[in-house]
């Protein structure tokens, strides 16, 4: 522990990063970076690109820091900045410490994993002493709530500002654990160099302090909302931010890793200080495949045993009979002679199946179009939603059809709640066509359900472990014992990426942060990803599944589509149509492998562009053979009720329905369980048996059940949020308290 606080911020470790956060509009950002720049005996240097971050070195105190600051209202900026900082100094407001903007800031930073921090509280001195003591004790009462034992730092004075820098190298280093174990960089210098192709493709040379892990050159690394890349070559230019510039610090280097020359492209014509640490080798490098090409004529062929063709001859004996036919009359036209006996039983088996065949077409017509249907009208069955028939260009208008649109999501999300899974028996279609994809359970906790069984095309995509806590185990237990060639922690170091596009140095130059974390091996690759989140209490709308939403999951922040079931110890999970409040729930999606723990932060984008955070949570398991069953519930209501029997009606509304569904089982709303035993009728009645006497008011229901999967809606692309809109306080209960 104290080789490590020793080595943060000191001479052979990296600079000591301070993200800079403000959680107040009104928090004067530029007085206490002024400040803290104008520490005694400090040297300050500027960083490149426009994000206005600088670093300060000391060297009396044999300290160096680098202090970055998010732009206002950027929340993107601000999560991968604490992805990456050693310590977060929150700027607080002396009278109402942070507004609502700051509020949901802080709801996304706690949720994601908050490294060590300090607060700051510049101002307040133009208030009279007695005035400001008071201001004093009414802030620190109410952030206790968020941070139980903080200390407050006025930032008013050098002198306070030294504090503030003490206490920054010297409190105890919070731990994140995704970042713990890969190599990680913040981008202090980036140029891109254009391939000689396409001006929009090319390589980034990336300078920056290597954090966390040594960094591997054939290892992949994650631009964090970019994507995947790979890395050519590793150089190692001099130290900018050295205590001791006399020093070439070089020299260690060369020492622990033989420096590899290039005399094929010219080594000799570089700069003296630049050396190449490592050049990838294309036999070691991982590859940027992400997805399984499936091959559609690679079906799996089975051969029939000996048994079964031994079967299917004694069978075929079984049926043989002797019929006298005209000589030179073929096998093909002797099976169409039949025998006088048998003639009349041949006509109604004929009958029997010409019925059937019409049955057949008949549900064929219909089945292609339940099946063209069953996923708009079975699974989005309750998406409708109410559209204005006038459509105006008056925005008063828009806003009134979104309010529409709520309103609708509302009653589906209340329906859902009284009547959980109950659907309305279509009467346009047949039961047995409309919900042929389902099938009854005797138990759903106990009954079998193969994990194997009807796999989408989606499934041939993706990848998956034999054993995924075995291979987790065995890498983090390789990166904890084996050393690994690369980079060193504390170097400072230039990665040259390939195939990257442009926007990504654009976004550099306009002042975003610019990080990479290197990926552990595997996560490049698609597969099934779960989440256990739980709803925001800040936030209350209705989120339906398959909606799209917005993922930030470790270093990664990705669109897609997600599944919500629920959490449970058994082998299968029960769909939720919604994001329960007052559960936590599996969220399943297509996505990069991911090794936990991992945090993630599920925000839903607005028609104005704002992200509302919803739920929060963390990686449970890459796993795609965990089942999530959608069950739909049909409920018929008693007729007549004797003894243990009833008459059942408005379940179905025809005879072949009542004996297709007869198989399954039955239970009621007061916990009666029964069984179908005849059809009444023609209109849909049935008798039913159930194991005690039916009360008027119940309900007779019957659970049928399907596997679902989630959508292939994964996206890398997240569009940048709109910036949250700033209210005066995000304290109004402490203040109406004080008051």
């Amino acid at each position: 522990v104290l080789a490590e606080k020793r080595s943060l911020g000191s001479r052979d470790g990296p600079p000591h990063l301070v993200a800079v956060v403000l959680l107040h509009g009104r928090a004067a950002a530029r007085d206490s970076l002024r400040l803290l720049q104008s520490h005694d005996s400090a040297v300050v240097r500027a960083d490149e690109g426009g994000a206005g971050g600088f670093a300060l070195l000391c060297p009396r105190l044999k300290q160096r820091w680098r202090f970055v600051t998010a732009q206002a209202g950027d929340l993107h900026a601000v999560l991968d900045l604490a992805k990456v900082a050693d310590s977060l100094l929150f700027i607080l407001d002396p009278v109402d410490g942070w507004d609502s903007a700051g509020e949901h800031c802080l709801s996304c930073l706690f949720a994601q994993g908050l490294p060590s921090y300090a607060l700051a509280v510049p101002g307040g001195t133009d208030l009279p002493p007695k005035k400001r003591i008071d201001a004093r004790k009414k802030l620190s009462k109410s952030i206790e709530k968020r941070f139980p034992e903080a200390k407050l730092f006025p930032l008013n004075t050098e002198q306070e500002s030294s504090l503030l820098l003490r206490h920054l190298s010297s409190q105890k280093q919070r731990h994140l654990a995704f970042r713990d174990r890969r190599a990680h960089l913040l981008a202090r210098a980036a140029e891109f160099v254009p391939s000689q192709d396409s001006d929009l493709l090319g390589t980034l040379k990336v300078s920056g302090f290597v954090r966390g892990q040594t960094l591997n050159v054939n290892s992949l690394v994650h631009i964090v909302g970019h994507g995947d890349f790979q890395l050519s070559q590793v150089d190692a230019p001099p130290d900018p931010l050295s205590l001791n510039p006399r020093v070439v610090k070089a020299q260690k280097r060369s020492q622990d890793m033989e420096v590899q020359d290039d005399s094929g492209n010219g080594a000799a014509e570089m700069e003296e200080d630049v050396k190449v640490l490592m050049k990838a080798d294309p036999s070691k490098q991982e590859s940027l495949q992400s997805e399984v090409v499936p091959d559609p004529m690679e079906g799996e062929q089975t051969w029939p045993t000996e048994e079964e063709l031994q079967e299917a001859e004694e069978s075929l004996k079984a049926n043989r009979r002797v019929v006298k036919v005209p000589k030179g009359t073929s096998k093909y036209q002797a099976a169409w002679i039949v025998d006088d006996g048998e003639e009349g039983s041949e006509k109604d088996d004929d009958d029997d199946e010409d019925d059937d065949m019409d049955d057949d077409l008949m549900e064929e017509a219909v089945s292609q179009e339940g099946e063209s249907s069953e996923e708009e009208a079975g699974e989005e069955e309750s998406e409708t939603m109410t559209v204005s028939e006038c459509l105006r260009d008056d925005q008063y208008d828009e806003k009134m059809e979104e309010d529409e649109q709520m309103l609708e999501r509302y009653k589906q999300e209340r329906m859902d709640e009284m009547f959980p899974d109950e659907v309305d028996t279509p009467r346009d279609v047949p039961a047995r066509v409309r919900f042929q994809k389902y099938r009854g359970l005797k138990s759903f906790r106990t009954s079998p359900w193969d994990p194997k069984e009807n796999l989408p095309r989606d499934y041939a995509r993706i990848f998956q472990f034999q054993d995924f806590s075995r291979t987790r185990k065995n890498l983090f237990r390789q990166i904890e014992k084996e050393e690994t060639e690369g980079a060193s922690v504390g170097w400072y170091v230039t990665l040259h990426v390939c195939n990257v596009p442009v926007s990504v140095m654009e976004s550099f130059k306009e002042g975003k942060p610019l990080v990479l974390f290197s990926l552990l091996p595997h996560e490049q690759k698609m597969s099934v990803l779960n989440f256990l989140v739980r709803r925001h209490p800040g936030n209350s709308e209705p989120v339906r599944a398959k909606e799209e939403l917005i993922f930030h999951c470790g270093f990664r922040r990705f669109r897609a589509s997600p599944l919500f079931s629920q959490h449970t110890s058994a082998d299968k999970h029960k769909l939720e149509r919604f994001l329960r409040p007052d559960a936590a729930l599996v969220v399943t999606v297509y996505a990069p492998i991911t090794f936990p723990p991992a945090s993630v932060l599920l925000f839903k984008q607005r028609t104005n562009g704002m992200h509302d955070l919803i739920a929060t949570g963390s990686l449970l398991s890459v796993d795609p053979d965990r089942i999530v069953i959608k069950r739909l519930v049909l409920s018929g209501h008693p007729f007549k009720i004797f003894t243990k029997t009833a008459v059942v009606r408005y379940m179905f509304f025809n005879r072949e329905d009542v004996m297709w569904f007869k198989p399954v089982e039955l239970r009621t709303k007061w916990g009666r369980r029964g069984h179908i035993k005849e059809p009444l009728g023609t209109h849909g009645h049935m008798k039913c048996h159930f194991d005690g006497q039916l009360k008027s008011q119940d309900t007779v229901l019957l659970n049928l059940y399907k596997r679902v999967f989630p959508k292939w809606t994964y996206d890398p692309h997240v569009p940048e949020p709109v910036p949250w809109v700033r209210s005066e306080s995000a304290l109004p209960e402490q203040e109406v308290e004080m008051e």
